[in-house]
């Protein structure tokens, strides 16, 4: 039963796999679905899936359903045996009656035993699966890890970054995404990111809080590689506002104060004014304390981002990085935002990346970035005169007469 059930219960988590991925697919994607009529594809694909697990299934059911007949024939037929033999046995006076009696007793109580033995034999296949699946995922580790004598940054209060020939590529890709990446960030300074997609402007802000390690070169904070720095203390510097909001079940309060846990209700109140966020929050039934659904499906995505980005301003850190957060901001709410945040931010390091021309033409520094690499840093005038990539990214979305 081991040797032929456990191939099958293994194969029976996969083919349950399948079926759970195919669904959350098609419920996940349902619009896409729909706009391109492929009900009736996604619909085919859940039956191949679904007709596997099955046929695996009757298998494993057949298997059972043989197991328990056989089972029960096994323990009646030596139970008749024992009294047709034990009843010769009594005729002969070589056995006494109580005799008997207790040798029935005794192997009734073992074949019982091995009931619940064949029992197990049926939960054990399925629990190895299982165990196998969840192990692989304990025994996983992690490939960022600090070090084991981690550098003391609380006396580094600054924010000072520095990109010293940074090189990076993804595990397994033929190309790195970053080459040769060379600048540095000052406190009270706002730099500003631009590019074509696929550029590497998102993959370059990552390599700051390290959700990635630089394949080359050197990431310093306040002139200590930040590879030395524990990863909880080098995070704690930063408020960052990824490319897509997520927000979490609970309160509107609640996923602001995901950035400051103790944050009091003034505060929260501050960081959405900044944020714009406040006027739709206080138009919601309960304010603050309104429910949000989990990834925030129950507000619009300019308002999951409104949100986002409240909950890093309430954090107040030392560097803020905004990773293409004003996208789903109308140009008005996005000139508004800007203005109430960079008085706020004060001596902080704030890195942007933007698609908009319009959001970081007043930042002081502008890295344009092209397949990887610097194609031209200065301010939007200096980049106008030098850089014809960023020319063409401006003319892109303004005509020559609004920029001059």
């Amino acid at each position: 039963m081991i040797k032929k059930g456990m191939p099958l219960f293994k194969s029976i988590q996969k083919k349950v796999d399948m079926v759970n991925q195919v669904v959350r697919e098609y419920l996940s994607g349902i619009r896409v679905i729909r706009a391109f009529i492929k009900d009736k594809y996604e619909t085919e694909r859940f039956d191949v899936a679904n007709l596997d697990l099955m046929q695996v299934s009757l298998k494993v059911g057949r298997m059972l359903a043989f197991m328990m007949p056989a089972l029960m024939l096994i323990i009646n037929a030596t139970n008749i045996a024992i009294v047709w033999i034990g009843g010769h046995y009594m005729l002969d006076g070589r056995v006494e009656v109580g005799d008997l009696t207790a040798f029935i007793t005794y192997v009734s109580m073992i074949l019982m035993s091995l009931m619940l033995m064949s029992i197990m034999f049926v939960v054990l296949p399925r629990a190895s699966a299982s165990a196998d699946r969840i192990n692989e995922v304990l025994s996983c580790k992690p490939v960022i890890s600090d070090t084991e004598s981690p550098v003391d940054i609380h006396t580094l209060r600054g924010g000072y970054i520095t990109f010293e020939d940074v090189s990076f590529s993804y595990p397994g890709a033929d190309m790195a995404v970053l080459e040769h990446i060379s600048f540095s960030v000052k406190p009270g300074e706002v730099t500003a990111i631009i590019g074509g997609t696929g550029c590497g402007k998102s993959t370059l802000i990552n390599l700051i809080p390290r959700f990635y390690d630089v394949t080359e070169g050197v990431v310093r904070l306040d002139g200590t590689d930040i590879r030395e720095i524990a990863q909880d203390e080098l995070r704690s510097r930063i408020g960052l506002v990824p490319q897509k909001s997520f927000l979490f079940t609970g309160t509107v309060a609640d996923n602001v104060r995901f950035g400051k846990q103790d944050a009091t209700d003034e505060e929260v109140n501050d960081a959405l004014k900044i944020a714009q966020a406040y006027d739709f929050v206080m138009e919601m039934d309960l304010g603050i304390n309104t429910e949000i659904t989990q990834g925030g499906t129950n507000v619009s995505g300019g308002q999951r981002q409104r949100l986002a980005i409240a909950r890093a301003l309430v954090r107040k850190p030392d560097i803020y990085i905004f990773d293409d957060s004003f996208s789903a901001l109308d140009f008005k709410t996005d000139a508004a935002l800007r203005k109430a945040l960079f008085p706020q931010i004060g001596e902080s390091t704030v890195l942007i990346v933007a698609q908009r021309v319009s959001t970081i033409m007043n930042a002081d520094r502008i890295i344009v970035l092209n397949d990887g690499v610097i194609a031209g840093m200065g301010t939007h005038a200096e980049l106008m005169q030098s850089c014809e990539v960023y020319r063409e990214i401006v003319y892109s979305q303004h005509a020559e007469s609004e920029v001059g």
